[in-house]
């Protein structure tokens, strides 16, 4: 019964694949990612070079050297996604990459909107007990509470780890989630597989979205009343850089967690009764929208981040300098100076 479900999830994407719009849709969206796998490998590997080895070690470039490492991280991977969406969701590279690939993406996913919310109610924190932030907040005590973002993340993708595998169909290897021991009798084999891949869709969207969201806002409802009372709303560089990460997130990944949720919903009509088939085809779009967000941090950071941009401006050239003198030349003062590292203030303005 798991091989004729997974059969009729590979029929129903079979014939939506031969109509003109999802082939449309499908080169939109390899397009979308391929721009993203570029801009995104290249700009996140430039913050993790300046936020981890030109930057002064603080509370806040910890935050975005983490986000910045998970957006590379799942880049990495996308790849391996564009060769199975070319290829009709055929899974060419064996079981092992295909655990580890899926188990990469989710940790990522989910820790990049984890990581947003643990900076917003670290922002929080800073502007409604700045005494006690000024006093306890430091990176000793962040190194070691950034970790929670992470096993959140893990745990959320402990279902990829037990349950994703890989099944031959005529010839073929597809992935897919395996239950085929939940269950005596082949109707209830496919219960359980709709109320599990159901229970994942639920989960992601409330847990892996909805929640981190709602901490953002009411960290943000509360940063406002106390920044307007004080006359200072508009002045903070590092509340800029923070509202726009935290916009381009939702912006990127609200629609596809809402095609999602909606797919996830009527999975039952999408596979037996030929229904809501243009969610399919729109889930291939907003899923390269949510993966384009991963490259745009970098962006964000110098195009708002005054100092993020100061220190890059000025760790290219002494590095290009360095780089084209010889071993046995005195280092020039320009290029100490340009090399030190920004103080604390400019850090925290990233």
């Amino acid at each position: 019964m798991e091989a004729n479900f997974s059969i009729a999830l590979n029929r129903s994407g079979e014939m939506l694949q031969e109509s003109t719009g999802y082939t449309v849709v499908q080169i939109i969206s390899l397009v979308i990612q391929g721009i993203t796998f570029v801009l995104g490998i290249l700009g996140n590997g430039l913050v993790i070079w300046v936020a981890g080895f030109r930057m002064t070690r603080t509370v806040t470039t910890l935050c975005y050297l983490n986000l910045a490492l998970a957006d590379f991280s799942f880049l990495a991977t996308l790849p391996f996604l564009m060769v199975t969406s070319i290829m009709k969701e055929q899974w060419p590279f064996g079981w092992f990459l295909c655990k580890l690939i899926y188990i990469v993406v989710d940790i990522n996913l989910f820790g990049s909107v984890f990581l947003i919310a643990f900076i917003a109610l670290d922002r929080c924190i800073c502007v409604l007990h700045p005494v006690w932030a000024q006093n306890h907040r430091t990176v000793t005590l962040a190194t070691k509470l950034i970790i929670v973002p992470w096993i959140l993340a893990l745990v959320l993708t402990l279902q990829i780890f037990i349950f994703l595998s890989t099944v031959n169909i005529s010839g073929n290897e597809y992935y897919k989630f395996n239950f085929v021991s939940w269950g005596d009798t082949p109707q209830e084999r496919l219960k359980v597989a709709i109320t599990m891949l159901t229970a994942r869709g639920v989960i992601r969207f409330v847990i892996g979205f909805t929640m981190p969201m709602s901490i953002v806002a009411i960290c943000y409802g509360l940063i406002a009343v106390k920044l307007s009372k004080k006359g200072m709303l508009n002045s903070s560089r590092s509340l800029r850089v923070l509202t726009a990460v935290v916009a381009s997130f939702f912006v990127c990944w609200f629609p596809f967690q809402l095609v999602a949720l909606l797919q996830t919903v009527w999975l039952r009509e999408i596979l037996f009764m030929s229904k809501y088939k243009v969610l399919l085809i729109l889930l291939n779009l907003v899923r390269s929208l949510a993966f384009f967000n991963s490259c745009l941090n970098p962006m964000l950071y110098v195009f708002i981040g005054q100092d993020f941009r100061k220190t890059l401006i000025h760790s290219l050239p002494a590095s290009l300098e360095r780089a084209m003198t010889e071993d046995s030349a005195p280092a020039s003062d320009t290029t100490t100076k340009s090399a030190s590292p920004p103080t604390e203030a400019e850090s925290q303005a990233m």
